[in-house]
């Protein structure tokens, strides 16, 4: 017992000293999601009356065909997610292994935090408070918890990685600090694969049991 608490001490304190260590970085991606966040947000609620209204329409659709007994397919949605994240993961690392290519990092998490700031608010205008916040923590929240860490923690691996290449040019260097970021990113889309697995099983088998109260 005593060796496993100072192996997870151990781990916390390398992850605490990871994040103070590049705190910038962490703070700079996390005010990018932030605004990304709230332009969603103000998106929705200057929508014009007519794609209000279809945006409505598709949650309302939704909705009524769920609770008129039609299943969700939890294999297309596993092999959807485990995609979409395969490929969040590949564009993070290949944009963040290339001087230029931070910028699209970047914009990958403004547009993260875009879609995100988007489906909360029309969520909650289309089915209130109530009923939104609960779609919401059902079916959307929880591979978030893993799903917007990883994406942070890429994109400074990958900021990191540009100003490690930027101090030091030598070649030899480059390709240790590319294989870190290579391995960091693989560390991270076993992350992301679990996300998958909790969207598939738990959110939606979540999302089915209070889809009654919609």
């Amino acid at each position: 017992m005593r060796v496993t608490h100072k192996k997870s001490s151990k781990k916390a304190n390398v992850l605490v000293q990871h994040i103070k260590d590049n705190l910038k970085s962490y703070l700079l991606v996390a005010m990018i999601l932030l605004i990304g966040i709230v332009l969603g947000v103000l998106f929705v609620n200057n929508l014009q009356e007519q794609q209000s209204q279809e945006v409505q329409s598709y949650v309302d659709e939704f909705v009524i065909s769920l609770q008129n007994g039609t299943s969700i397919d939890t294999g297309k949605l596993l092999r959807n997610s485990i995609k979409n994240n395969l490929i969040l993961v590949l564009v993070m690392w290949f944009a963040g292994s290339t001087v230029i290519g931070i910028p699209i990092v970047l914009g990958v998490i403004w547009y993260r935090g875009f879609c995100l700031g988007y489906t909360i608010s029309a969520l909650i205008a289309i089915l209130g408070v109530g009923k939104g916040s609960l779609f919401f923590a059902t079916a959307i929240l929880l591979q978030n918890l893993i799903i917007i860490p990883c994406m942070l923690a890429l994109a400074v691996s990958g900021i990191r990685l540009y100003k490690s290449i930027v101090k030091d040019k030598r070649k030899e260097n480059i390709k240790g600090k590319i294989m870190k970021h290579t391995m960091f990113s693989v560390m991270m889309l076993i992350f992301l694969m679990i996300a998958s697995f909790l969207e598939t099983y738990l959110s939606s088998n979540l999302f089915m049991l209070c889809i009654q109260f919609f």
